[in-house]
């Protein structure tokens, strides 16, 4: 089993995690909280810039959580790869030069959620290969998500391993060039999910765990900062710059 890697970062620094940066579905819609509006999206990124703050990507945010770097500091994940992603949040990330990575699912680009159809969740478009390669050429990052979105809890071992190597070995091409960052489907895994990560050579993996980043944490199991459809800009703030999501962490 690999070493297990620990973060030394000198201050609490926020990975965020968005889906959907598009306007809502009626009422009553399931999961209509896992989207924020591309106006709501900018005026956070705005909010981020007038603070100082500098939103990163995975890998820009490396040096600080290794200690290497400090200075404030915000990572910008969303999960899923969403075309919507593209076409509403890469310009606005562009303007204010920030960076951010996606976790795009490899064997369903170009298709749909289709992960969430049995729970009623409507079905939205993902990236297909030029729309992942646009990304990245927008300076921007693609991380994995599995080969297909699958609860790594429910699926044999073996199949586990394989859907987490193809989710970066299918990437890789299409990116040209590593895939260094993880994320676990439905943040759905066990210490056997995380060593497997670790055996594929991924730098980071992220939960849906609730807290900023704080040293002496597992690199393969960071711990991010939601932002949904009610978050306001002052809970925005209470989220980044306060203990507000720390006390949520159950180590």
């Amino acid at each position: 089993m690999p070493m297990t890697l620990r973060t030394a970062n000198r201050q609490p620094i926020p990975i965020l995690v968005y889906h959907q940066i598009d306007q809502a579905p009626p009422k009553g819609s399931p999961f209509r909280s896992l989207y924020v509006s591309p106006a709501s999206f900018g005026r956070q990124m705005a909010f981020l810039k007038l603070l100082g703050y500098r939103g990163l990507s995975m890998s820009g945010l490396e040096p600080y959580l290794n200690g290497e770097r400090s200075g404030k500091v915000v990572g910008i994940t969303f999960d899923d790869g969403y075309l919507n992603n593209l076409t509403h949040a890469l310009p606005v990330l562009r303007r204010h030069g920030f960076s951010a990575t996606c976790y795009a699912v490899s064997g369903l680009l170009g298709k749909t959620n289709v992960w969430d159809a049995d729970i009623g969740i409507a079905q939205t478009a993902l990236m297909d290969e030029a729309q992942i390669r646009e990304w990245v050429a927008g300076g921007q990052e693609i991380g994995s998500h599995t080969r297909n979105h699958v609860n790594l809890q429910k699926i044999p071992d073996e199949l586990c391993r394989s859907e987490i190597s193809a989710g970066k070995t299918e990437l890789e091409p299409i990116v040209n060039g590593p895939v260094k960052h993880f994320c676990y489907p439905y943040g759905h895994y066990d210490p056997r999910h995380v060593a497997m990560a670790g055996e594929q050579g991924f730098a980071t993996a992220t939960t849906t765990q609730r807290s900023r980043c704080h040293a002496q944490m597992d690199k393969l199991q960071l711990p991010r900062v939601p932002v949904l459809r009610s978050t306001t800009l002052p809970m925005f703030w209470l989220k980044i710059a306060t203990a507000y999501e720390d006390r949520r962490y159950v180590a």
